[in-house]
């Protein structure tokens, strides 16, 4: 026989409550909705789920102080309840990272090539954000706003060469590194979401999220997110 949805969920609660002791590295007692409180001040995925979460500590409550007995409970969730709080904890527990999720090759570009030859490569490749270096440093980001903004700075210009054009010069149009961030790779998928929400809030025009292993641009790039990358994370 399969286990009742309210033995299911009182389980997934009791270790929920566990990790968030965890997250606080709490060793005296708070009730579950102050662990709540406390934990999404650092926790991405508890930002997200806290509604959920507190829903489920009344839902709790009704289970195990309304029960009438071992084997009878007055309230007995319903199956994608128990599936969403089952789900929670999994995430809580094993955090799904950007460093998972998100790692891949990513093509760079060197400040002296010039406009043609990466075009050549971007249009094979089909990327629109260009990561540039100058030797072993990082120089800025490329996008297609600041190819654009280049193009219309050079509108007047009679003849525009893209075999001279370097991406050296097309990095003066961007936006001051206000484009790009760097992350670590450890960091939560939820959290960087959390991050391109807040630039659009703010008005940033945050392009790209950089990964390197401790989120410095002194590494090596492991991946990058887009916003249209968000889609996975949902």
């Amino acid at each position: 026989m399969s286990d009742k949805n309210s033995s299911r969920f009182l389980v997934a609660f009791n270790k929920i409550e566990k990790l968030l002791k965890e997250i606080n590295a709490s060793k005296d007692y708070v009730t579950f909705f102050k662990s709540i409180d406390l934990a999404s001040r650092k926790n991405a995925t508890v930002r997200k789920y806290e509604d959920d979460l507190r829903e489920f500590a009344d839902l709790r409550n009704a289970i195990v102080h309304h029960r009438t007995s071992t084997e009878y409970v007055i309230a007995e969730p319903h199956t994608e309840i128990v599936e969403l709080i089952e789900q929670i904890e999994v995430l809580l527990s094993q955090p799904v990272t950007v460093g998972v999720m998100f790692a891949r090759q990513v093509h760079t570009f060197q400040a002296d090539d010039t406009l043609a030859k990466v075009l050549r490569i971007v249009r094979a490749k089909g990327f629109m954000q260009w990561p540039i270096y100058d030797g072993e440093e990082f120089a800025g980001l490329i996008t297609s706003g600041g190819i654009a903004r280049w193009l219309i700075q050079t509108r007047e210009e009679e003849t525009i060469s893209r075999e001279i054009t370097t991406m050296r010069d097309i990095l003066q149009h961007e936006k001051d590194g206000r484009n790009h961030r760097f992350i670590a790779s450890a960091t939560s998928v939820y959290e960087a979401e959390e991050i391109f929400k807040e630039s659009v809030l703010s008005g940033g025009g945050l392009e790209a999220l950089l990964i390197t292993r401790n989120g410095s641009k002194k590494e090596q790039l492991t991946g990058i997110i887009t916003p249209i990358d968000l889609i996975k994370i949902e």
